[in-house]
């Protein structure tokens, strides 16, 4: 039972992890509409991670590091995970 748990917390960092650094991809595209579904779920998908670290971060000019710290808080979290049991 605990085998479950870590493999489905480790797929879950995986996922946000990716839709994370989607979304810092996608900020880089000229998006003509932003009413594109892939889009939306990723910023739905990411938007919860990012929302919680963005008032600890502060901004760095025109540059939003949070993505980069959500990607590295998450794979500590999976880290320590996966090194459990």
């Amino acid at each position: 039972m605990i085998q479950i748990i870590k493999s489905f917390i480790i797929i879950i960092t995986d996922v946000l992890s990716l839709a994370i650094f989607l979304r810092a991809l996608v900020s880089f595209l000229p998006i003509q509409t932003p009413n594109n579904s892939i889009i939306v779920l990723i910023y739905q998908v990411s938007e919860p991670v990012l929302s919680l670290i963005r008032p600890i971060i502060p901004r760095t000019g025109m540059i939003d590091i949070t993505p980069m710290v959500a990607i590295i808080v998450l794979q500590v979290i999976q880290s320590v995970i996966f090194r459990i049991g």
